[in-house]
C-alpha cells in the first residue's frame, strides 16, 4: 500500500484479539493481508427463465494455477423449485474472531421468494458444498409472521440474523429472524414486539455505538412480477433508513430520505468498527447518501452522489435512471464502488473525504444504452456517445453490472449481471435465454481506475441444464460485504 493508504487505514488497526483463532481476521487491515481468493460461491437462479429447474450454488475455481481456473467445479442443487436464492451469508464472521470455539462452517442461502432457508456445509469440503439443514417456510411463518428473507449477518452471541422484507401475505414488513449459528435452529425474531418497520431489506450493525441501521425495498406482492412505476407513487416502495437501538432491539429513529432517496438498498458502515458513518445506495433515485451520527446523538443523512437520468427513446419510460443496485467499500475505507445496472457502468470513488466522494474510476459493461441497440439516448449530461456493447469470449454480455464483490486486498472487483429474476425478465429479457456472466475488473488501488480482465470470466449461458442467472459472490474466508468487526 502507498503511504497515503497506510495513513487512511491506520485507524483500522486493532490491538485486541491478536492471539484469537476464531473465524475471520482481527481487523480490516489484517483482512487486507489475507491470501488471494481461490474459490467463489455464487447462487444461480432458474426462476422466471424458460428452464424449469432448481436453483443451485455454483463453486467457481479462481486458483490461477489450477487446470479448472475460471470453471464451475461443483453445483449444489437445492431440492425445491422457485426459491430465488438471492443474497447469502455466513454463520460466523470476523465479529467472532475472539472466540476460538466458533467456525465459519455454514453458508446460509435464503430463498427470497419461497422464504425457505438453507444451511450449507462448506467446511468439510469447500469445493463440494452440501446441504446441512433446511428451515421450511411454514416454520418461519408460524413462528414469526415474517417472510421473504434477504440479508444474512452473523452477530455476537453465536447467532445468525436475517432481515425480511414481507409477511406471509406478501405485504411489506421489515423484521429480522434469529437462528442458532451452529444448529441452525430458528429461535424467533430479533426486534422487540411492536418494532417492525414498514419496509425491510439490508442492514449493518455497529455495536461500539449501540446502533444498527436498516433499509427498505418494497412490498413483495408488487415486486414479485416486475417493476411498475405506479407502485412507487402508491407507496409500495421505501425511501427511509431505520435506526435501531442494538441492545434493546428497538426502533429509535426513521430517516425519510425524500424523493431523492427512493428505494434505498445496500447499506455499508465504514469497516472501522469505531466509525459513526457510512453510505447507502438508493436504486430508483440513483443517488448515494452518507449517513452519520450528529453532535446531538441522533442520525442524519446527506446526498453526496447523484447520477443523472438520461432522456431516451425506445424504452419503457422517457427518462432512464442509472439504477444503483449494489455498493461496497474497500477494506481500508478508501474507495466506494457501485453499479448502475441500467446505464451499464461501475463507478469507483475516492472517499478519503467521506463528505465529498471523488470519481476516480468508471467502466461500462453492457447495460441498456449501448450503441446500435433499440434504445436511443437523446439527451445525456455525462456522455457524448453511447458506449459500445460488451463482448467477452466472442459472446455479447446481456444485462448490466449488478452484484459486486471486492477482493480483500482491494485489487480485484468481481461482478455478475443478474439483479432479480423478475426484473431481469422485464429489463433484460435476452439474459434469460443467454445466461448471465461473472466478470473480473482489475483495480488501480493507488490513483484509482478500473480495467476489464477479459481473460477471467464465467459464461453462465453454458451451464449443463441451460443458461442461468448468477447473482451474489462470496469467498470462503470472508469478504468486503459480510464481515463486521466489533
Amino acid at each position: 500500500m502507498s503511504s497515503r493508504v497506510e495513513a487512511i487505514s491506520k485507524h483500522l488497526e486493532t490491538s485486541c484479539c491478536k492471539a484469537a483463532t476464531g473465524p475471520g481476521y482481527a481487523s480490516p487491515r489484517d483482512a487486507m493481508k489475507a491470501p488471494k481468493e481461490k474459490i467463489l460461491y455464487i447462487p444461480c437462479i432458474y426462476r422466471n427463465t424458460p428452464i424449469d429447474q432448481s436453483d443451485y450454488l455454483a463453486t467457481v475455481d479462481m486458483d490461477e494455477n489450477s487446470p479448472t481456473f475460471c470453471k464451475v467445479i461443483s453445483r449444489l442443487e437445492v431440492p425445491n423449485l422457485n426459491d430465488e436464492v438471492h443474497h447469502t451469508g455466513w454463520n460466523a464472521c470476523s465479529s467472532c474472531f475472539h472466540d476460538p470455539t466458533k467456525k465459519r462452517n455454514l453458508f446460509i442461502m435464503p430463498g427470497l421468494i419461497s422464504s425457505r432457508l438453507y444451511a450449507v456445509d462448506v467446511y468439510t469440503d469447500p469445493k463440494k458444498p452440501r446441504i446441512e439443514k433446511i428451515v421450511e417456510p411454514v416454520e418461519i411463518f408460524h413462528s414469526t409472521g415474517l417472510a421473504n428473507p434477504h440479508t444474512v449477518h452473523c452477530i455476537p452471541g453465536g447467532k445468525i440474523m436475517i432481515s425480511t422484507i414481507g409477511d406471509p401475505e406478501g405485504n411489506a414488513k421489515g423484521g429480522f429472524l434469529i437462528l442458532d449459528s451452529q444448529t441452525f435452529e430458528l429461535e424467533g425474531q430479533w426486534e422487540a414486539p411492536g418494532n417492525n418497520t414498514e419496509f425491510g431489506y439490508d442492514f449493518w450493525y455497529q455495536p461500539r455505538h449501540n446502533v444498527m441501521i436498516s433499509t427498505g425495498w418494497g412490498a413483495p406482492k408488487k415486486l414479485i412480477k416486475g417493476f411498475n412505476p405506479d407502485d412507487v407513487a402508491a407507496g409500495f416502495y421505501g425511501r427511509s433508513l431505520y435506526v435501531w437501538d442494538w441492545e434493546k432491539h428497538q426502533l429509535i429513529q426513521e430517516m425519510d430520505l425524500g424523493p431523492d432517496g427512493m428505494i434505498p438498498l445496500e447499506i455499508r458502515f465504514l469497516h472501522d468498527p469505531s466509525a459513526t458513518e457510512g453510505f447507502v445506495g438508493c436504486a430508483l433515485s440513483s443517488t448515494v447518501f452518507r449517513f452519520y451520527k450528529t453532535q446531538r446523538g441522533d442520525w442524519a443523512a446527506d446526498k453526496v452522489i447523484s447520477i443523472p437520468s438520461k432522456k431516451v427513446e425506445g424504452w419503457a419510460l422517457p427518462q432512464m435512471p442509472g439504477l444503483i443496485t449494489d455498493i461496497l467499500l474497500s477494506m481500508d475505507d478508501r474507495f466506494l464502488y457501485f453499479s448502475n445496472w441500467l446505464h451499464g457502468d461501475i463507478r469507483q470513488y475516492d472517499i478519503s473525504d467521506t463528505k465529498n466522494p471523488k470519481l476516480v474510476g468508471q467502466i461500462f459493461l453492457g447495460g441498456s444504452i449501448c450503441e446500435g441497440d433499440d434504445v436511443k439516448v437523446v439527451e445525456d449530461t455525462e456522455l457524448k456517445i453511447q458506449p459500445k456493447p460488451l463482448y467477452v469470449g466472442g459472446k455479447r454480455v446481456e444485462g448490466g453490472p449488478q452484484m459486486l464483490q471486492l477482493s480483500l486486498d482491494g485489487k480485484r472487483l468481481y461482478v455478475t449481471t443478474s439483479l432479480y429474476s423478475g426484473w431481469d425478465k422485464q429489463f433484460y429479457p435476452k439474459m434469460l435465454t443467454s445466461g448471465s456472466f461473472l466478470l473480473r475488473i482489475d483495480v488501480d488501488t493507488e490513483k484509482g481506475g478500473l480495467t476489464l480482465n477479459d481473460k477471467v470470466y464465467v459464461d453462465f449461458g453454458n451451464e449443463p441444464k441451460g443458461p442461468v442467472l448468477a447473482h451474489e459472490i462470496r469467498y470462503p474466508g470472508g469478504d468486503c460485504t459480510s464481515d463486521i468487526w466489533i
